[in-house]
């Protein structure tokens, strides 16, 4: 059975970032940027899924002030795709904006103008939860990365 845990040690966000990440290369494939989210997230708010014992995957989320907040990384391991896990961390999310009463939620991903198999998957998987395209910054990463900035709007009735 799938359980979502909260996670407060710094350290233990950490590692289960770093497993996790590392375990998804088509979609984490740069030293520094997975350096970079293993440091980040350790002041950040935490979930992890868990198979049993095993962190199968987690989100972090990055709060911009009083009206919205990110998904500033997310991973699940490859075979626990297509599982509804992703679904049950995005409804967190979604949670812990209504109790912050924070309006949007966003997250940032590989635009569709560079091509990917893996991150065609990503942007359908946030269009089924919810978020809409609003804008892609070419060179917010790189050239040969561009970023599509997609974002949800949370009710709090």
């Amino acid at each position: 059975m799938i359980v979502i845990k909260e996670i407060f040690a710094s350290g233990e966000k950490s590692t289960i970032c770093n497993d996790v990440l590392r375990a998804l290369p088509s979609w984490f494939g740069v030293e520094e940027s997975i350096v970079g989210y293993v440091n980040d997230v350790k002041t950040m708010p935490f979930f992890t899924a868990y198979d049993d014992e095993k962190a199968i995957g987690f989100v972090a989320i990055k709060s911009h002030g009083d009206y919205s907040a990110e998904v500033c990384v997310m991973g699940i391991l490859k075979e626990y795709h297509r599982k509804g896990i992703g679904k049950k961390l995005i409804d967190i999310c979604v949670d812990y904006c209504k109790n912050e009463k924070i309006e949007f939620l966003t997250v940032k991903t590989l635009d569709e103008s560079r091509e990917s198999k893996s991150y065609e998957k990503t942007r359908l998987f946030y269009q089924s939860v919810g978020f809409k395209k609003l804008e892609t910054f070419p060179l917010l990463w790189d050239e040969n990365n561009p970023c599509l900035f997609m974002a949800k709007h949370i009710p709090h009735r």
